[in-house]
């Protein structure tokens, strides 16, 4: 009895016979470039309605692998760094201990502030913002004390509250408060950031960029008084931080990341630049150095492993009670942020490693201080499509003629197809990844194998099954011959 399905099996015999399969095989090479065009879809052309319909139907059809393919990238040939320009003042679990569990009330954080001062940084960034007032201030105690407390009660008030003695530290130092973006309004969330200028040359990025349209930042107080705002945002693909943004918009308005507004302000610069065209940002910059970005105005950032790191941490406990190194923060960019149990923003990198967000803004700054930087530009989405487009063409072109080398190789030796399938896709994988370690550019070599090896299945399983059925009836005949030759041996007799 035959099987439900040999039917079709045979319908699908017949259509990757039909021309030698080179319909079919269009037709493949034509769709799954489609889709993959439409996984990263590049910003200099409109996207059409039906773009927008194919990755819904089809999500992550080539993007998940292209991102497992840049992570293995990143994991074979982590950087290295060459410089440490940055040092990150932790809120570790000792110094929880010591001076007392977060939140800490603002004259605390103010005498942190005062310490790192005092050893001359070139910009301090906190990695923290304050939207309310401090509950602990002289005048916030004071308003809970019971009416017979009334004397008490005056003398707190007349005490200066905590936010006006951080704004004076704030105020004193080369400071920079983070402020996080929101997609929507929450309690204590507002519309606007007090920020430097962006100078933006060429066209508008507004439409390019990540757009947030709140934003939870620091007290007023305490915006004015630090001499710099800055967004902390990262961008998450399946829990893995991969790209930085270093730009992003609030409503109708560019502002920048942690890492550039600490440039800005560590060598002088009134105002961050941003260059753009019609198909998005190029780059930004500060004072001499421009960073290349894509086209929303982020980076791929080419993460070192945490364990080259390490020695940029200096616990916030050290500093308070004057024991660190005073060479550790001169001259330093540093960057003060959480890392205590309970208290942490944790991230994942390509690198498979778990690591305090902080450290994240710190490989930023350290990657543009090094000058090395991973593009992906659009020219190169397009050369890959052309790469694809003209192998693809020359395979459905050369691979079904009945006397081309290939077609004798796969009759005379059928199993050697997947040794040389598998040493070509080898060699794609060996020059992607050269590219990547000579020139930082991540070229797509998942795409090129996916599509490619489905251009040439679709010749390959006719091929083999010819071969195979050829093989049979060489096999039956043979048969036939050897009973011939035993029944003329028996009728001859002895």
């Amino acid at each position: 009895m035959k099987r439900f399905y040999d039917p079709w099996i045979a319908r699908v015999k017949r259509l990757l016979t039909v021309a030698q399969g080179r319909p079919v095989a269009l037709v493949v090479l034509f769709g799954l470039s489609l889709l993959n065009l439409t996984s990263e879809w590049p910003s200099d052309i409109p996207r059409p309605a039906f773009v927008n319909m194919l990755e819904e139907s089809l999500p992550d059809s080539f993007k998940t692998a292209r991102q497992i393919l840049f992570d293995q990238y990143q994991r074979h040939y982590p950087r290295i760094p060459t410089a440490q320009p940055v040092t990150i003042v932790e809120i570790d679990e000792e110094t929880l201990a010591t001076v007392g569990q977060w939140p800490w009330p603002r004259n605390r954080l103010a005498n942190l502030v005062d310490a790192l001062a005092a050893l001359k940084p070139l910009a301090i960034g906190l990695d923290i913002y304050m939207p309310e007032p401090d509950q602990t201030s002289p005048d916030k105690v004071a308003a809970n004390l019971p009416p017979t407390a009334a004397a008490l009660a005056a003398g707190l008030r007349a005490l200066p509250s905590h936010e006006a003695i951080l704004a004076q530290s704030l105020r004193a130092a080369p400071t920079i408060l983070g402020a996080a973006p929101l997609d929507h309004d929450i309690f204590a969330a507002s519309t606007d950031l007090r920020s430097a200028p962006i100078l933006v040359h060429g066209s508008e990025p507004l439409d390019s960029v990540q757009r947030f349209d709140f934003v939870l930042a620091s007290l007023p107080e305490l915006q004015a008084a630090a001499h710099g705002q800055a967004m902390l945002s990262v961008a998450l693909e399946q829990g893995v931080v991969r790209h930085i943004p270093l730009i992003m918009g609030l409503r109708e308005k560019l502002v920048p990341s942690l890492p550039m507004e600490m440039l800005r302000l560590a060598t002088g610069s009134t105002a961050i630049d941003v260059f753009a065209d019609s198909s998005g940002v190029q780059a930004v910059g500060v004072a001499d150095a421009q960073v290349p970005t894509q086209p929303g105005g982020d980076i791929w950032l080419h993460f070192a492993s945490i364990r080259s790191t390490l020695s940029r941490y200096v616990s916030a406990r050290d500093v308070l009670q004057g024991t660190v190194d005073p060479e550790r923060i001169r001259n330093k960019l540093v960057l003060v942020g959480l890392t205590g149990a309970g208290v942490t923003d944790m991230r994942t990198t390509p690198l498979g490693e778990l690591v305090p967000g902080i450290e994240i803004q710190a490989q930023v700054i350290e990657t543009i201080f090094e000058g090395r930087f991973l593009r992906r530009p659009t020219w190169l989405k397009w050369a890959e499509c052309a790469f694809i487009m003209t192998f693809g063409l020359l395979i459905i072109w050369y691979v079904p003629r009945p006397r081309s080398r290939f077609s004798l190789f796969i009759r005379a030796v059928p199993k050697g197809v997947a040794a040389l399938g598998v040493s070509l896709h080898l060699l794609n994988l060996l020059c992607c990844f050269f590219i990547f370690m000579r020139f930082g550019l991540l070229v797509d070599a998942a795409s090129i194998f996916i599509i490619l090896s489905a251009v040439m299945g679709c010749f390959l399983s006719p091929a083999l099954l010819r071969a195979d059925e050829q093989a049979r009836i060489d096999a039956t005949h043979a048969q036939a011959l050897e009973a011939e030759r035993d029944r003329t041996g028996n009728a001859r007799g002895p």
